[in-house]
């Protein structure tokens, strides 16, 4: 028998004070089994760093949501779609493989990475040249550290404060806080 999702439940206060984006976001997260709290929390702090993209890219009116990530290969970990459906933002987590990232930047107006672990370096340095030619991609690498502390955020239910101010990311749920300072690569 093939094991389900784990269904976790975040209420987001989004404050992102460098582009005058605050919002609450009620969120689902579906934790594939082969997936750890850590990869899920980077889903979820990714769609936080990115959420001023809603007002920028679609005025307000499109669906920030998870894709299926692990489950499904052809849709992302998180996306912003507008209200035609079509996908404005395509959110990797990880270490994907180069030809999927071009194949996305295909599809979105704008793709980005966020690559995590002790490993990231050596990944990005093994796959920059592929990934010299999209134009509308961003990657951006998150310390191990900062992603490691993440998983300790990890509820099944879970009251989130985000806030954003000089590129840093101040993730808490009032007794533990993470400071996350994305690195970009390109």
């Amino acid at each position: 028998m093939a094991l389900k999702s784990t269904i976790f439940k975040a209420n987001l206060a989004v404050a992102d004070i460098d582009h005058g984006y605050y919002a609450d976001h009620a969120l689902t997260l579906a934790r594939h089994p082969s997936e750890t709290d850590e990869r899920m929390m980077i889903r979820l702090a990714a769609l936080a760093l990115q959420a001023h993209q809603l007002q920028v890219m679609c005025g307000g009116d499109g669906q920030l949501a998870f894709g299926a990530g692990l489950s499904d290969p052809d849709e992302p970990d998180v996306w912003l779609r507008d209200f035609t459906g079509r996908a404005r933002l395509w959110i990797e987590v990880g270490q994907p493989e180069d030809k999927p990232v071009v194949k996305a930047c295909g599809k979105a107006d704008q793709v980005v990475v966020y690559a995590f672990a002790s490993s990231a370096e050596v990944w990005w340095r093994g796959i920059e040249t592929k990934l010299s030619r999209p134009q509308n991609l961003q990657v951006w690498r998150i310390p191990a550290a900062a992603s490691q502390q993440l998983a300790s955020l990890a509820q099944r239910s879970m009251q989130l404060q985000a806030t954003i101010q000089e590129g840093v990311l101040m993730l808490g749920d009032g007794e533990r806080s993470v400071d996350i300072e994305p690195q970009r690569l390109r």
